[in-house]
């Protein structure tokens, strides 16, 4: 993972690329901080969703399309998924990118996000990426491997992800509709084919931001996310 911006020394760490030059943070509710980094290139805000207690060892970041936002597909998923988890003791990070739709930059703000969560004591981060974003997930679970527990796109874009080859194994589920008029499911099936597996879900009827499918994604992948919780706990 690059940044223009970003030196040559290969022991950077993502926080490190990204340049900070001031931050702030404060808190909108009991469980949600958010954070503002102001950097060289641009703002990066996080909604960081912290439960009272850290009960699993595993974290997530999600990440929204090529014009970013926090609130993911299916009207809210990401918002949703934010309050639930950290009722079950898992700490997760929404993610507005500092310069959306620029994939190097949005991959070193992603892999920030990882480096923040493993920084609070999670062991592995899932993460999650709806269009652009699925690409962006992809690709930093590759980068940051070690640190990755497994990958959930939604919709997801092809380009990009020449490399998911490189997620060796790890779990990837993925959602697409089948009426999606930006993004046809062919391009998960292509992603599923570069990988070499993955659990595809099509949601019939549905499209781009899979508006109609929130409840069905939301219950799949919680019960996903459980048995990822099981096999880092192992």
């Amino acid at each position: 993972m690059t940044d223009s911006d970003a030196g040559q020394d290969g022991l950077q760490t993502p926080l490190d690329v990204l340049g900070i030059m001031a931050s702030q943070q404060g808190l909108l509710s009991p469980t949600i901080r958010q954070v503002e980094m102001y950097t060289r290139r641009g703002l990066l805000s996080l909604l960081w969703h912290e439960p009272s207690e850290l009960t699993r060892n595993v974290g997530i970041v999600m990440l929204g399309g090529a014009m970013g936002g926090t609130l993911g597909p299916g009207n809210g998923l990401y918002n949703d998924f934010g309050h639930s988890l950290a009722e079950y003791g898992v700490p997760s990070i929404r993610l507005s990118y500092r310069a959306p739709n620029d994939m190097d930059s949005c991959c070193v703000d992603a892999a920030a996000a990882v480096q923040l969560l493993i920084g609070s004591g999670v062991d592995r981060v899932v993460l999650m990426g709806h269009s652009f974003g699925g690409a962006v997930a992809i690709r930093v679970a590759v980068g940051l491997s070690e640190m990755v527990a497994g990958v959930v796109t939604f919709a997801t874009q092809s380009a990009g992800c020449e490399i998911a080859g490189g997620l060796q194994g790890k779990p990837l589920l993925m959602f697409h509709g089948d009426s999606d008029n930006i993004l046809p499911a062919e391009a998960s099936e292509m992603v599923r084919t570069i990988a070499g597996y993955g659990d595809l879900r099509i949601m019939q009827g549905d499209d781009h931001l899979l508006t109609n499918s929130h409840d069905h994604m939301f219950e799949e992948v919680l019960k996903w996310l459980k048995n990822i919780f099981e096999g880092v706990s192992q």
